[in-house]
């Protein structure tokens, strides 16, 4: 190690050493998610992006698509009960929710697999190590990413893509001699997005031990940490079917990757995906997986204290 290092680790005697007690805790985590906004722009960037190309696509074909989406329920309207009427004009708004929580899934993998294993291999470690911030806090403020600050941005983002598609909506079918108010009253949103940030939040808790599982390999591999997190699991999915002919491993990491849509929604008494939050939290497998994901953050927490740059 060099001396210039040594000097940013262990401060000289003379030099004076500020204690992470001289500031909350809750300023040095707002400050440390802050930093990771500031180093991660895909954070917000890949879900944004994802609705720019989708309402770019839709006004270019505008026409079209309101004809195809919208303009059969708005003619019939007047034929249709109040929950045929929601369902038409629904529908293809939650679709439009799909691709935006795909991106933001994606960015939450990759985000994690790299947060830590980052700053080791560009050697920053060193840098954020010697500022009066704990590992505690700094690994705390990697996991409120995709926990907290990706399903608020996804939320958000896909608020503001459905007003906005709805805006131009209700133009096309105003310059088709339609009703566009028809649109907003038909549509009912706040159902739309309390049904949608329901969704996410179940999908990031039920994603929690994966989350957390990349990062403790983020932490830990010196390199291909893509590998170190994919094949130690099929690995074992692997022998446990040589050695004993079962697929209980493998049935459970298939449920821990889509599980959260028939555990945390009703598809048998209605039609649609129905919020249940009463039979999710009823499910060992949520609450086993978050104590999963606390011992795999204590374990985060420790190899970032031990861990050297690469």
């Amino acid at each position: 190690m060099s001396a210039a290092t040594e000097t940013l680790i262990e401060p000289s005697s003379s030099a004076p050493v500020t204690s992470t007690a001289a500031y909350p805790t809750t300023r040095l985590l707002y400050w440390s998610v802050r930093r990771e906004l500031w180093e991660n722009r895909s954070i917000y960037l890949g879900p944004l992006i994802v609705a720019g190309v989708m309402l770019i696509g839709f006004v270019l074909g505008a026409r079209r698509h309101v004809r195809f989406f919208f303009q059969d329920a708005i003619r019939a309207i007047d034929l249709l009960d109040p929950a045929q009427r929601a369902e038409m004009l629904t529908k293809p708004l939650s679709l439009t929710a799909i691709p935006i929580v795909i991106a933001a899934s994606l960015v939450a993998l990759f985000y994690c697999l790299d947060a830590l294993h980052g700053e080791r291999r560009d050697r920053s470690i060193l840098f954020w190590k010697s500022l009066p911030v704990s590992d505690f806090v700094t690994v705390l403020s990697k996991v409120l990413v995709p926990l907290v600050v990706l399903p608020a941005v996804t939320c958000l983002t896909i608020i503001g893509l459905q007003l906005l598609l709805v805006f131009v909506g209700s133009l096309v079918l105003l310059t088709g001699g339609l009703d566009g108010t028809a649109l907003w009253t038909g549509l009912p949103l706040l159902q739309l997005w309390i049904t949608m940030i329901y969704g996410i939040v179940v999908l990031a808790l039920w994603y929690a031990p994966i989350y957390l599982w990349l990062l403790l390999v983020s932490g830990w591999a010196k390199r291909s940490t893509f590998l170190w997190a994919v094949l130690p699991p099929l690995a074992l999915c692997l022998i446990e079917r040589i050695a004993f002919d079962t697929t209980v491993l493998w049935k459970l990491l298939l449920d821990r990757l889509d599980g959260f849509m028939h555990h945390g929604f009703d598809f048998e008494r209605h039609r649609d995906a129905t919020p249940d939050p009463l039979a999710l939290f009823a499910t060992p497998g949520l609450w086993i997986g978050l104590v999963v994901a606390i011992g795999l953050f204590a374990a985060t927490v420790w190899f970032r204290r031990y861990r050297q740059p690469i």
